[in-house]
């Protein structure tokens, strides 16, 4: 018997006894064993059974669907802009007028909440924060009127509901699980912090949309690079002896191509993922911390794929075959795309430092169009402004504090009396408050803990990814201790939160292969900690949306003195 023979009786031995995890030598690089050995059995959701294909969509749409009735019902209320809705839905409308941040007059919020917005004034206002967030704010403004506080909000509200959306489809892309995917939309759609900032117009919920959807794309690239490489190192393997059976060692590729592996190629999601980081950036300067981490996870996701297939140079190809495509085929393409997003600005000729560079000319940098010396100055100023922002406030919070939620922005409050608003006793409140659902936002912080353990215990892909989303928008702020920084700028990591849990939850669900005893147990913990976390929803949704309830009710629902 020769070796090859020998080989191969004995994966037909093994596999007979259920050890089918053995490759038969002679299909070990062949295209189907690569994939299935990057991928798994269960990459698209083409791979579920006919009978699951339906609900691998409609799960996450009737869960898109419950967020989509919390954030638009009663969006119009209050009547008037809230919290910080001052800047950015009067800039909103500035980019409806002329393109541009314009000023405003004194009371102008008066004038704005009565229907009035034309008493905007002409000159050009200093702003800090990019155009992408203001521009979908003004696409709402457009559909329904800027008179309309439906309209000013109706962007927000929109973009929050699709991202329930992603974050469904995103775990069930992680996970490979239909009820954790459904789980991790669920959870998104009933927690007060993604609610709110759905319910109102800041940019916050813009930035985490772009950052989120930048994330998924990455998943997809993720994929499709694993299907290239394994599509094109089987090629190799036949090209060389004919077909996978042939050769003593069956389909083996060249040691030359062994040693780094082929190229990959453009890579068509990974194009995507740059263009909704652009578009991040575009809304907020702290998409660039979310656009490094991507970037680095992009690369060691590559390295990783070779190294499992036997490529022994993996690192070196990993940075010169992955790492080196990988830069020019994000960086340049998101700094395209943010470029673009200042377009309005570049063909105005009074927008705020337009003519900068007129006034200010340079040896050294005049050979820069005077455009761009002008919008690099505007960014210096920006950036400048940023660093130097140490304003109190009383609703400021340390990041420290973040994860306990210990200091919540109040976006709105009144005290309406016996008769007013609906008030049935002798002192109402009406408030505003983007605290998130206790059992999400505490329980996160056990489940970080886990998912630390299990990536460097296990080398979970997975736990790291989900690390690096939270690291990259909850760490840098810890570099800026003097910096006014405020709990709602979580919202831009907190759909990786709702992942760690629903990581969690998979580990107390089980496995498939566990006893029966072992997951239904599982089944009833999941199940009464995803119904707590509903009941605790209903029972803070009126200090989330602005009802009228009791003074009493109100303060019972202030768990912690510091949320008052």
């Amino acid at each position: 018997m020769t070796r090859t023979e020998e080989l191969r009786s004995h994966h037909a031995v093994t596999a007979g006894r259920g050890g089918s995890w053995i490759a038969d030598p002679a299909t070990a690089f062949s295209a189907e064993q690569l994939r299935s050995r990057l991928l798994g059995s269960l990459s698209s959701w083409r791979d579920y059974a006919p009978s699951l294909r339906l609900w691998f969509w409609l799960l996450p749409v009737i869960t898109t669907a419950i967020g989509g009735v919390l954030r638009f019902w009663r969006l119009e209320h209050p009547h008037s802009l809230v919290f910080d809705e001052t800047y950015y839905v009067k800039d909103a409308y500035s980019y409806l007028q002329s393109g541009y941040e314009r000023n405003w007059p004194e009371k102008a919020n008066d004038a704005f909440n009565a229907g009035n917005p034309t008493v905007i004034l002409g000159t050009p206002e200093y702003v800090v924060h990019p155009p992408v967030g203001k521009w979908m704010i003004a696409w709402g403004m457009n559909l329904f009127g800027p008179e309309s506080s439906f309209g000013w909000r109706f962007s927000a509200a929109l973009t929050g509901t699709v991202s329930i959306l992603l974050v469904a489809l995103i775990a069930q892309k992680l996970f490979k699980s239909l009820a954790l995917g459904t789980t991790a939309g669920l959870l998104t759609a009933i927690d007060g912090t993604h609610l709110v900032l759905s319910r109102t117009s800041l940019l916050d919920i813009f930035l985490m949309f772009w950052i989120l959807a930048s994330f998924g794309a990455l998943l997809l690239d993720r994929d499709d690079g694993r299907r290239r490489l394994a599509a094109r190192l089987g090629q190799r393997a036949t090209a060389r002896h004919g077909n996978a059976n042939n050769g003593a060692f069956g389909g083996r590729p060249l040691e030359s191509v062994l040693f780094s592996g082929p190229w990959l190629g453009i890579r068509p999601w990974r194009l995507v993922a740059a263009v909704c980081m652009g578009l991040a950036v575009g809304t907020k300067w702290s998409a660039l911390f979310f656009m490094a981490a991507f970037g680095i996870l992009m690369v060691l996701w590559d390295m990783g794929a070779r190294r499992s297939t036997g490529i022994r140079g993996w690192l070196s190809a990993g940075v010169i075959k992955d790492g080196i495509p990988a830069f020019l085929q994000y960086v340049p393409v998101a700094g395209g795309v943010y470029l673009a997003t200042w377009t309005g600005w570049f063909l105005s000729k009074d927008a705020y430092f337009r003519q900068w560079a007129l006034s200010n000319p340079s040896e050294q940098w005049g050979w820069i169009p005077n455009s761009l010396r002008s919008l690099a100055h505007y960014h210096i100023e920006a950036y400048n402004f940023h660093q130097g922002l140490s304003a109190d406030h009383p609703y400021k919070a340390s990041a420290w504090t973040w994860l306990v939620m210990g200091r919540p922005t109040s976006f709105y409050y009144q005290s309406p009396k016996l008769g007013q608003s609906g008030c049935e006793v002798q002192s109402c409140s009406e408030a505003i408050l983007p605290v998130g659902n206790p059992l999400i936002w505490w329980g996160a912080i056990i489940a970080l803990v886990v998912l630390l353990f299990w990536w460097i215990g296990r080398r979970d892909w997975r736990a790291g990814a989900i690390m690096a989303g939270v690291g990259a928008g909850y760490l840098p702020w810890f570099m800026y201790p003097e910096r006014t920084t405020f709990f709602f700028y979580a919202i831009a990591f907190e759909p990786f939160l709702v992942l760690a849990v629903c990581f969690v939850l998979g580990l107390l669900l089980g496995k498939r292969t566990d006893p029966v005893w072992r997951r239904r147990s599982g089944v009833l913990v999941v199940g009464i900690l995803v119904a707590a976390a509903l009941l605790l929803s209903a029972y803070f949704y009126p200090i989330w949306t602005g009802e009228t309830i009791s003074y009493n009710d109100w303060h019972l629902r202030m768990w912690m003195p510091s949320w008052i």
